[in-house]
């Protein structure tokens, strides 16, 4: 009995699972009315336009057109897009940024572009603002490398003068290509224009160069925050707690909670986390759990990286109970889980006789898993 009970939570997440939800999005597929749809609610986003109120509701335009760019319906999302420039509207300068974010977020930055420079022609003022939008949405569209080149070629093209904002977005885009000392180098571009490095500036350079195993030129920007009284937010110190995680300083990692608190700030789940990683590295099983268990204690919601980090080690160590619990409150948050990470949990749970908790575990697994699937092929 409980040999054929072991089977069926052993396999719950290999066979049947895979094969009810592949039958599932091949139906999903299959149906005719999904792009039917979603022309229908373009059709209803054009009619609405019409109303002055509609066109003030930026949130419904946001979430329109990311249901349409998650189901790769570029072209519809410029038949509603393009249907704006017809409105009174796109003679403010906000309604117009409003269009370029949105073509940027999409990944479309040619109609970005286009939007752009499109504007004076709308009777649309472009100002530094625009401008911002313009770069941000080469970032959004992942176009890092155009940045540079939009920057300086409408910078001079326009008589524009970059605000921080701008610089910032060049230290983003340069950043996101690995590019970290031609970022810092605007650094001083800036301050040659007259414009002072904000903390924003220092949190892009900051958890670039700790995330790219550039410690000591971390602390250095570190340092150079102090100089210029910039202070340091939750932000700073959570790339700084990365960079001394993958440096294996887990002492000073604790430390550094401790002068957080010291400085008024709430350490939250990113700088738990980091913690959390850096015991489980050392193979510290005890230490690892307490800071969940600290975690916890601050009020602080575990997330998909605090599963993925912890219950493995916590399975290594043979601690199921803490790691049913921990899956348990992830998965009611509906967080999408490795079926590999359950799976050890529930193993483990059968070896220990623990039946319940591990059929428990396969019924929360088992709808999960299949309504994160569900939603997968839904944005196909």
């Amino acid at each position: 009995m409980s040999s054929s009970l072991y089977r069926r939570l052993h396999n719950i997440f290999g066979t049947s699972l895979p094969t009810k939800s592949a039958q599932t999005c091949n139906t999903l597929k299959s149906l005719p009315t999904k792009e039917s749809k979603l022309k229908e609610l373009v059709d209803k986003f054009k009619k609405s336009s019409e109303l002055g109120k509609f066109r003030s509701k930026q949130d419904v335009y946001y979430s329109t057109v990311h249901r349409l760019a998650s189901a790769k319906q570029f072209s519809m999302i410029e038949d509603i897009l393009e249907d704006q420039k017809k409105y009174k509207d796109i003679s403010i300068e906000g309604f117009a940024i409003r269009l370029i974010t949105l073509y940027g977020k999409s990944g479309m930055l040619d109609h970005a572009h286009k939007m752009f420079d499109e504007m004076p022609e709308l009777q649309c003022e472009r100002t530094v603002k625009s401008f911002n939008a313009l770069l941000a949405a080469c970032v959004n569209s992942k176009k890092f490398d155009k940045v540079e080149g939009v920057f300086t070629e409408l910078r001079a093209k326009l008589s524009l003068e970059p605000n921080v904002v701008s610089y910032n977005t060049v230290i983003k885009a340069f950043c996101e290509m690995g590019s970290l000392d031609s970022a810092l180098s605007w650094v001083d571009e800036m301050e040659r224009n007259g414009l002072d490095a904000n903390l924003i500036t220092y949190n892009t350079l900051l958890d670039a160069f700790y995330r790219n195993n550039r410690f000591l030129d971390g602390e250095k920007i570190w340092a150079m925050m102090e100089t210029k009284n910039v202070v340091p937010d939750i932000r700073s110190y959570n790339a700084k707690f990365r960079g001394l995680v993958f440096e294996r300083r887990t002492s000073e990692a604790v430390e550094l909670i401790e002068e957080l608190r010291t400085k008024g700030l709430k350490p939250d789940v990113l700088s738990f986390n980091a913690l959390i990683k850096s015991f489980c590295n050392d193979g510290n099983i005890e230490e690892a759990k307490r800071w969940y268990k600290e975690l916890m204690k601050c009020k602080c919601v575990p997330n998909w990286v605090t599963f993925t980090t912890l219950v493995p080690f916590l399975c290594e160590k043979g601690e199921f109970d803490m790691a049913f619990k921990i899956c348990k409150k992830i998965m009611k948050r509906h967080y999408p889980v490795k079926k590999e990470i359950l799976q050890l949990v529930v193993d483990g749970l059968v070896k220990e006789s623990k039946l319940e908790e591990a059929t428990e575990l396969v019924e929360l697994g088992r709808s999960n898993s299949f309504r994160y699937k569900l939603e997968l092929c839904s944005d196909k």
